[in-house]
């Protein structure tokens, strides 16, 4: 119940968090399986399915969480504020230099059965594959944006929040990440609608 509403916010969570900045692992524990699946998703996508990175990045988010709960002042959701954390030590791992390896079989297509279904699931792997891969070549500026916008669903208001910017930067941001995602995706067009 307690963890229900941690995700939903309300007096549960903040009572949560104020433990948490006391010190009380527990707190910890419950903010961090609330909160892991989604800071891994937003990594593993960020790195094009590299799950070693988006495993060890989860890992810095919650540590520097843990470390740095004291500075969270309220003064934004929590969710966001921890968004910001995730895409900062996104951005830092990949300054690193680090190569990452591309998505394999993360995110599984339907089971689907038969040889026009062996197809079809070669197909869906080959436009996940191809999506996945030009969200990873988007800068990082223009990939955070478009993760946000379209895999977390915030708004632009939460997104210039995240991001400490304006909407206007966030929706030019977004408009040039749409550009260069049609562009990067344009010969996919056919196979998307072959089946239409």
């Amino acid at each position: 119940m307690e963890q229900l509403a941690l995700m939903i916010g309300g007096p549960a969570k903040e009572r949560v968090i104020e433990s948490c900045r006391r010190g009380d692992r527990e707190s910890f524990r419950l903010l961090f399986e609330t909160y892991k699946d989604r800071v891994y998703t937003v990594a593993l996508y960020f790195f094009g399915g590299d799950e070693q990175a988006a495993a060890d990045v989860t890992q810095q988010v919650f540590l520097k969480l843990f470390t740095r709960i004291a500075q969270f002042r309220r003064e934004a959701e929590f969710t966001t504020w921890l968004y910001r954390l995730t895409i900062n030590a996104c951005i830092d791992e990949r300054r690193r230099g680090r190569k990452f390896d591309t998505l394999d079989e993360t995110v599984a297509a339907p089971k689907l059965h038969g040889r026009h279904a062996a197809e079809e699931r070669v197909e869906r792997r080959e436009v996940s594959d191809a999506v996945r891969e030009a969200v990873a070549g988007l800068r990082p500026k223009l990939r955070a944006v478009v993760l946000l916008k379209y895999f977390e669903e915030l708004s632009y208001e939460e997104i210039a929040e995240v991001l400490g910017c304006s909407k206007g930067t966030v929706a030019s941001r977004l408009n040039r990440g749409h550009k260069a995602l049609a562009r990067k995706l344009g010969h996919l067009r056919g196979a998307l609608f072959q089946g239409d």
